[in-house]
Formats: C-alpha cells, structure tokens, sequence
C-alpha cells in the first residue's frame, strides 16, 4: 500500500480526533458551566490549523488527493451523520419520553459522533488489513509462478 494512503489515514484519524476533542469540551463546559475547556480545545484546534496552513511541507502534503478523500469521509463519519441522527433521536426523545435540554442534545450528538469516529477507525483498520492480505496473496502467487516456471522440460 502506497505510504500516501497510510498517511491520509493517519492524517483523518487524528483530524476526526481533534475536532471530536473539540465536540467533548463544548459538553464538558456546559456540564461545569464554564468556558474554560471550550476555550482551551478551541485554541488546540485554531493552532492545528494555522500550522497545516502556514507551514507549506504539511499543506502540501495535506493537499494530496487521498487525504482530502480520507479527510472528506472522515467528515461524513463524525459530523453529517451524527447531526442527522442526533436530530432525528432528540425529536423523537422530546415527544415520546421527556422534553431534552440542549446539554442533553449534545452530549446525544457526542456519543453518536464518537461512535461514528470508532466506525471510521475500524473501517480504516479493516481496508489496512484487506489490502495487506491481498498483497501477501499476490506476493506469494508471483514467486509460486516464477519457481514453477523455471523448472527444466522434459524432451
């Protein structure tokens, strides 16, 4: 496997993890009613990203397809998802058991971003896997062929 593909998916593992660090803090804050941890988490985040920014070797690298493409699911995984089922639970929540304040509704949407993010992960490590085998298969098959194919005729 290509080091371009690891490195995408290191690169929207660590993302993912980032932004769902970031998800937690805004939990955490409203739990203890204080701005501290958001503030925190948001400073982590906005130094990640000036950094990928500025510093030109991790923009170039971060602008390769395979990481916009691995970044881009990893998206999907950890925001459209959750926001779209947490949405969905948190109505059906309020109308059939008990009105949800709005801690409640993100700590909802955490767990199910959180869940989606291990999805995204496991997936990751499954491919990484697949693939591994696959090319353990091809390897082993060439070197079979090739041994077969010098063995002397008979005439």
């Amino acid at each position: 496997m290509p080091k371009v593909r690891h490195y995408a998916d290191l690169v929207a593992s660590l993302a993912g993890l980032m932004w769902l660090a970031l998800y937690w803090s805004i939990s955490i804050s409203l739990y203890i009613d204080s701005p501290e941890p958001a503030m925190a988490a948001l400073l982590g985040l906005a130094s990640m990203i000036l950094i990928s920014f500025v510093h030109r070797p991790i923009r170039v690298l971060l602008s390769r397809y395979h990481v916009r493409k691995r970044r881009t699911e990893m998206w999907m995984h950890i925001l459209a998802l959750p926001l779209t089922l947490a949405f969905l639970f948190a109505i059906a929540i309020d109308h059939l058991i008990t009105p949800m304040s709005g801690a409640q509704k993100m700590l909802l949407f955490n767990v199910l971003a959180t869940a989606s993010w291990l999805v995204f992960v496991v997936t990751l490590l499954m491919k990484l896997a697949i693939r591994a085998i696959a090319e353990r298969r091809n390897n082993g098959s060439s070197s079979d062929n090739g041994a077969s194919n010098n063995k002397p005729t008979e005439s």
